[in-house]
């Protein structure tokens, strides 16, 4: 498999789409996060925040995400696959790609209070773990960051700090 570049059409295909799954998040009164698992440009597990529904805070949509694909490809290693996500993974996030060996992760808004690939520390990346993921961050921030924000504001009542 060749590298790709730092931005393709084909990542913007599917931003488009983890840009889908938080919208469906934020109509479920979830915070507005969706995630993509692809592999050989198919999408082999997708999911959105359910932090609320399953009343579990494991329930993010890269843990969902990563679940389904597992699932569909019969294995516990996704070491071909690319995960793209419209907020920065948190740590409990990115244990898990990093457990499920996937190749490359592409997000859109940073975490300052969670995120623990660039806000808080650099797990994907960390040269002491034995596996290191390509990571690419910013496409659709800009979008990602406005839902994060619209949400929030609302839970808010238009007051306090909010992502992006």
């Amino acid at each position: 498999m060749s590298p790709m570049p730092p931005t393709s059409e084909e990542d913007a295909r599917w931003m488009t789409r983890c840009l889908q799954l938080a919208d469906e998040a934020a109509a479920a009164d979830e915070v507005p996060v969706g995630a993509v698992v692809v592999l050989d440009g198919a999408a082999i597990g997708e999911g959105r925040n359910r932090v609320e529904e399953r009343r579990s805070p494991l329930a993010h949509a890269e843990m969902e995400a990563l679940q389904q694909a597992l699932a569909t490809v019969g294995e516990k290693r996704l070491p071909e696959a690319v995960l793209y996500c419209t907020l920065e993974p948190c740590f409990l996030c990115a244990g898990a790609i990093l457990h499920t060996r996937v190749r490359r992760v592409v997000f859109a808004a940073r975490d300052p209070k969670f995120g623990a690939v660039r806000s808080l520390g650099t797990v994907l990346e960390d040269p002491r773990l034995n596996h290191r993921c390509e990571v690419h961050e910013g496409l659709e921030q800009a979008a990602s960051a406005e839902r994060l924000r619209a949400f929030f504001r609302g839970k808010r009542g238009g007051n306090g700090p909010v992502v992006g």
